[in-house]
């Protein structure tokens, strides 16, 4: 199963020698690892707990978000989007962002 990327390609779980395993998960170690520091600074690390690096057997880094509740997906959806128009508008954003979850109705 593959995408049209060829990341979705099954996990590396039997190894062949010729494939740099160790070269793609260290690429997906970085990402996560960037990832988790942004998350930490916005005070969402706690809504994605299986955010880990992986490889597939293609030797492609894979970040994986783990599951993941619908409002943080949202969230950082939208925390993207921002960033994105920030940058195309050349806007500096240092201002902090309010925590937008919503708690569960009672």
């Amino acid at each position: 199963m593959t995408d049209r990327r060829g990341v979705v390609a099954k996990r590396a779980e039997n190894l062949a020698p010729d494939v740099p395993y160790v070269r793609g998960w260290n690429t997906a170690r970085r990402g996560a690892g960037a990832l988790a520091d942004q998350l930490v600074l916005l005070g969402l690390d706690s809504d994605f707990p299986g955010l880990a690096a992986d490889v597939n057997v293609a030797g492609d880094g894979l970040v994986h978000l783990g599951t993941v509740r619908p409002e943080a997906t949202e969230l950082l959806a939208n925390l993207i989007t921002a960033g994105l128009q920030a940058e195309l508008h050349g806007v500096a954003t240092e201002t902090p962002l309010t925590d937008r979850r919503e708690t569960p109705a009672a």
